[in-house]
């Protein structure tokens, strides 16, 4: 690596630094202004447990506003370390000694591409892990969340419902399960019967519900229930807080997306699942999308342009993560012709903003 990679990669990585937490600083201090209050709900606890809960609870959500604000970190570090260089009129005296500016902003946009694997790390393999935590509300202590569970669908069909799922015990307060099969060469299902109990607790040596006073009725035979001891499902404790909640589909990783979609629920949840799938793979390329947007427009020689450059490049960039937030929206809606088409709006940007990124780039006055 040369000096000059050094040194603009020193810069680039120091103004990621500060715009990170420039901007989730702001993101959280925003967010805790906005609900003190109920962070506060628990203040007979002590001051040390309050202050305790906040800063876990911020701790674990830096792994969701990073995901959010990944590439708008980057391109305001790229502006604060090209403006740098601009201002002290380094990029001219690079120009002078035959170096391309092109080749100026190699190093960062390598780096770049490493921190967009930092990301997909987070999304994929920090978040899912943490997924049942992360939905904790902020009026809600640690461990102590209650939920209530309405037709959350497993892998064999099954509804389960509850009135209340207490997190710390594992327990489902008077379940309701509605079993189900698919009907033969149809995706659609048909009703076998419904299990009903006083509580279920979820036994981790064995993998199921134990049932309480729990009874299993068929629907061919709805006088004739029969005791029975445990459910057997795929939907552990970890699941419920985060299935319970169809916008709580952007915490599961793409192999957790991909077996629910493999379950064939309703259109419209299948409309969701598959534009989680498609924007995991699109959100990284929209984010080196927004850099190489902003970066021919940052690389400019005089410092009296700078400062015109650099709202031109947030404008740019803005436009570009404005369009991406609105095909988030319409991903699940149907536009046209009566369809819902999740992967059109998923790389709708990418064929919107990637061509313009490569005209700027090949543009470039160097």
């Amino acid at each position: 690596m040369k000096i000059l990679d050094k040194y603009v990669a020193k810069n680039f990585l120091i103004g990621y630094a500060i715009s990170f937490c420039v901007l989730i600083g702001l993101r959280i201090i925003i967010d805790l202004f906005v609900n003190l209050d109920e962070f506060t709900e628990h203040a007979n606890l002590g001051t040390l447990a309050v202050i305790r809960n906040i800063f876990g609870f911020y701790c674990l959500n830096i792994t969701l506003y990073f995901r959010d604000f990944a590439g708008m970190i980057t391109v305001v570090a790229a502006a604060f370390s090209l403006g740098k260089m601009v201002r002290s009129n380094e990029l001219v005296a690079v120009m002078a000694s035959g170096v391309s500016l092109k080749r100026v902003i190699v190093p960062i946009g390598f780096l770049a591409i490493l921190l967009t694997v930092v990301l997909v790390i987070d999304q994929e393999l920090l978040i899912p892990p943490l997924s049942d935590k992360l939905v904790r509300g902020q009026d809600a202590l640690p461990g102590q969340e209650t939920y209530d569970v309405w037709f959350i669908p497993d892998a064999n069909g099954s509804l389960i419902c509850s009135q209340k799922f207490h997190v710390k015990t594992s327990t489902l307060e008077k379940p309701t399960i509605i079993t189900r099969q698919r009907k033969p060469d149809s995706i659609s299902w048909q009703l076998t019967g419904w299990i009903s109990a006083k509580e279920a607790v979820y036994n981790y040596q064995t993998g199921r519900w134990d049932l309480i006073d729990g009874f299993f009725i068929r629907k061919d035979d709805p006088a004739g229930a029969r005791r029975i001891s445990y459910f057997s499902t795929d939907i552990t404790p970890k699941d419920i807080p985060v299935r319970r909640r169809s916008e709580h589909k952007a915490l599961l990783s793409s192999r957790q997306l991909a077996a629910l979609a493999a379950q064939k629920t309703k259109i419209k949840d299948l409309a969701q699942l598959y534009s989680q799938r498609h924007f995991r793979i699109t959100e990284p390329i929209i984010n080196l999308v927004m850099l190489m947007i902003g970066l021919p427009i940052l690389v400019c020689r005089d410092p009296k342009l700078m400062k015109s450059a650099i709202m031109i490049s947030f404008a740019a960039t803005a436009g570009c993560f404005i369009t991406t937030f609105l095909c988030k929206m319409f991903a699940t809606e149907t536009v046209f012709a009566g369809r819902v088409i999740p992967e059109f709006w998923a790389w709708l940007p990418v064929f919107i903003f990637a061509p313009i990124a490569f005209i700027e780039l090949d543009s470039m006055k160097t």
